[in-house]
């Protein structure tokens, strides 16, 4: 085969070679209107010749080759119309073979032959088996290529199948069958040969004009799939085979690849089902730099989709063991092909899975077999370092939870932990997030010790992500997922929290919350295990994890001490029941692990939240000790101002809500509070929190503490110290500060006025008024519109209350203003 030197070169031959077309199509034309017979087929030769050359690539050809058959489609009309050219078609057909160049020939023969097989003067399959037979003459590549896929486009339409025109006696079909296999073995041949019609170095050159030609090859394919007679006894006994035979025999991988890709795409989905066995016999014999898994995976697409699509036929695959055999050809090919890469495993076990959910959803002994062959498949890799490869893992860890919609049928596959152990910590990771939001999606509650185990070993893995990855039910298993997961459980050597996003890291910790929340039991013991169960994991998460782990298992755990309200368990007996206590014990260990993070404000917000709990079930020594520990963190540990100020303000309104306490507990706690309020840094820190601390003296409820003279003397307390910040403005700022300390102390006053505490009186309330009234005038006062407002506001409170009248309206109208 000659090569063009230049793509300047190549354009110029094409232009000669349309011209040369144009030229004697010109003739042509003239003498089939003037119905001149002779002159006709010396002039379409003449066209025709054009076709022998040999220096255009493929697709320059094919162009002058549509250029020719334009004139080949008018000339058969010519042919048709007997009284045009006064000769019979059998005459015609003799005529036509006295042309002096072989290609020219063989193009007007078999356009000739259209017109005899439509003039059904002799049988169809007589004509269709002249034509191929003769057409061997060329065995130039793409010149007899071209010509064969001439051959195939007149005759499509007049092949003797049943229930067609040239359906005639005996077995027909068969002839029909035989003419198309024949033009597409002798196609095939020429399609291969192609790659030794040039130079060495132009193989890559000559590939690709290769696979620009693989279509007219394949359409013969196509053809046969359109041929009525071709049933699935025909396909099994004849045309597979021999369509099979011609693939393996080739040799050729290129051609190997697209062939058995055509046969997959164009033959119906039951005719793979019923031949399946010959169909993946032919695998292993092909060439080993075939893409076999491309094609197997296509095939197993197919007949998912149409299992997926019938229910009807699901009893067809279990009658010819469709798992089994794909199974066993997938094996079969991975172990010819040493060389295939592990993504090309990976990713057939991905397509094999896919078929069985689809197929065999109920059969999960077929998935875990899938996954099993993987894991012995990824057993050379300690891990895996290809991209693509982990993707395919990915892929094939996911379909089960896309498929049943519930963790916890992937927790039954005991090979599921297996496949993760091949995965690298970050793939891991996003492993474990598509588990979690699979179990956020679909509302999925894990409610036994046991599945709980597994999700908590796999969620403190390098990050929370690793969550419920690990399909395991049994606690034996549960002991091997530990010892798979170990270096993803805590932080060991070599794993270094910090190099992580912090964005996301923050991401996977609340994932991990999120699933933490999601744990419930309505057994309170089978509850109490899954806390522990939890607890044991998460403490062995490293400090950074932590921050985000501890919170919502301290609240897991209070909403079953909620669910527990009444019971004190002081119950005798070995078997020790769920109790609040038992609960608050495991409760203080599980806060006391935040000291080393540190944590303080948040183990403080845990303790506080712990002595509420304590104190609905009525356990004052409970709500006792974790006030005490509030208190000490407060004094150890917290030490910034801003912390200190917040701190101290929710422990007074943890405190202000406690009725568990007796008298002398009560007065202790609320002595500490006062005290650290009036310790605070900054004055005005100081007295809004011993006026709050009011609040202690004077619960508002039927039972509720009212100590009016307490009360009083932390107003008056706050109203020094709002007068020492005053001063202290004064000193250093050269003016007075904003009054609106005494505004607030205001309120406070009219609060409990309006409570009823007798030692708030109308005239103290007015002396505070005259107060406010006078540094606000003071010219040293710093102006503040805020306080200007406050101030105003509650003014139109004080008359508001004046004119509703009433009792309340009675008492307000003692105030002067």
């Amino acid at each position: 085969m000659m090569i063009g030197d230049g793509i300047d070169d190549e354009e110029k031959w094409l232009a000669e070679g349309i011209a040369g077309i144009q030229h004697n199509a010109f003739f042509l034309h003239r003498a089939l209107d003037s119905n001149n017979l002779r002159e006709a087929l010396k002039y379409s030769a003449q066209v025709l010749s054009e076709l022998r050359t040999s220096r255009l690539s493929p697709h320059k050809y094919y162009e002058l080759y549509m250029r020719a058959f334009d004139e080949l489609r008018r000339l058969e009309m010519f042919f048709k119309d007997e009284d045009r050219h006064g000769c019979s078609v059998v005459d015609l057909y003799e005529l036509v073979q006295h042309a002096g160049n072989v290609l020219p020939r063989l193009y007007l023969l078999c356009t000739v032959g259209s017109v005899y097989i439509k003039s059904k003067e002799a049988p169809a399959k007589d004509v269709l088996k002249d034509l191929v037979e003769m057409c061997r003459s060329v065995q130039h590549p793409i010149r007899g290529l071209f010509l064969r896929s001439y051959l195939a486009q007149i005759s499509r339409d007049k092949l003797p199948d049943i229930g067609s025109e040239y359906e005639g006696e005996g077995d027909t079909v068969l002839d029909a069958v035989d003419f198309v296999l024949q033009n597409f073995t002798e196609m095939n041949k020429l399609w291969v040969r192609m790659q030794h019609q040039g130079p060495i170095r132009a193989k890559e050159k000559l590939e690709k004009e290769r696979n620009e030609l693989r279509d007219l090859v394949g359409k013969n394919l196509h053809v046969l799939s359109q041929v009525e007679g071709v049933d699935l006894e025909m396909y099994k006994e004849t045309v597979l085979p021999r369509v099979l035979e011609q693939v393996v025999n080739c040799k050729d991988e290129l051609a190997q690849y697209y062939l058995m890709d055509c046969i997959i795409q164009v033959f119906p989905d039951e005719y793979h089902l019923q031949t399946l066995e010959t169909l993946l016999g032919a695998f292993p014999q092909l060439q080993p730099a075939v893409d076999i898994r491309m094609v197997l995976s296509q095939l197993m697409d197919r007949l998912s989709n149409y299992a997926a699509s019938s229910p009807e036929v699901l009893p067809e695959f279990l009658q010819v063991e469709a798992f089994a055999k794909l199974s066993n050809a997938i094996g079969k090919v991975i172990e010819a092909q040493v060389e295939m890469p592990i993504v090309g495993a990976v990713s057939l076990y991905v397509s094999l899975l896919t078929f069985a959910l689809r197929v065999h959803p109920d059969r999960l002994d077929y998935v875990d077999q899938v996954l099993g062959a993987c894991v012995k498949k990824l057993s050379s890799n300690a891990k895996l370092e290809d991209n693509k490869a982990t993707k395919q893992v990915v892929a094939l860890l996911t379909a089960p939870l896309e498929k049943f919609n519930d963790i916890d049928t992937a927790l039954t596959l005991s090979n599921y932990p297996r496949v993760m152990d091949h995965l690298d910590a970050g793939t891991n990771k996003i492993m474990a997030m598509v588990i979690i939001q699979s179990i956020m999606k679909y509302n999925t509650c894990v409610s036994t010790a046991e599945k709980v185990l597994i999700f908590c070993c796999i969620y403190h893995s390098d990050d929370a992500n690793l969550i419920g990855l690990f399909p395991f039910y049994t606690w034996m298993q549960v002991n091997v997922l530990f010892e798979l997961i170990k270096g993803l459980i805590m932080d060991m050597d070599g794993t270094v929290t910090d190099e992580l996003d912090e964005e996301d890291f923050k991401e996977e910790q609340n994932s991990v919350a999120r699933l933490i929340h999601m744990l419930y039991n309505g057994d309170p013991e089978e509850m109490l295990k899954i806390i522990n169960t939890v607890k044991k994991h998460i403490l062995t998460g490293g400090p950074k994890r932590l921050l985000f782990t501890v919170p919502p298992l301290v609240f897991s755990a209070l909403k079953l001490v909620r669910r527990l309200q009444g019971q004190d368990g002081d119950v005798a007996g070995e078997e020790v029941p769920t109790t609040p206590r038992k609960i608050f014990q495991l409760l203080n260990e599980t806060i006391e692990a935040l000291s080393c993070v540190p944590a303080p404000e948040l183990a403080l917000r845990l303790y506080l939240q712990c002595a509420e709990a304590a104190n609905d079930c009525d356990l004052e020594s409970v709500a006792y000790e974790y006030f005490t520990q509030a208190f000490l963190l407060y004094e150890e540990e917290v030490a910034d101002s801003k912390a200190q100020v917040t701190s101290i303000h929710l422990i007074i309104g943890t405190l202000q809500r406690m009725n568990v306490f007796g008298v002398e507990n009560r007065d202790t706690l609320t002595h500490k509070a006062t005290g650290y309020s009036a310790k605070l840094l900054k004055k005005p820190d100081q007295c809004r929190a011993v006026y709050a601390c009011s609040h202690l003296f004077w619960v508002d409820d039927q039972d509720g503490i009212k100590d009016g003279e307490r009360v009083l003397l932390c107003l008056k307390r706050s109203l020094r110290i709002a007068n020492a910040a005053q001063q202290m403005a004064n000193v250093t700022r050269g003016g007075g500060g904003p009054v609106i300390l005494f505004v607030e102390i205001l309120n406070k006053y009219l609060y409990y006025f309006e409570k009823g505490n007798p030692q708030i009186t109308s005239a103290a309330i007015e002396g505070l008024i005259e107060l406010i009234k006078t540094e606000m005038q003071s010219d040293t006062t710093t102006p503040d519109p805020a306080s200007d407002a406050f101030f105003a506001c509650t003014l139109r409170y004080i008359e508001f209350q004046k004119q509703k009248g009433g009792v309340m309206g009675e008492k307000f109208g003692s105030i002067k203003v």
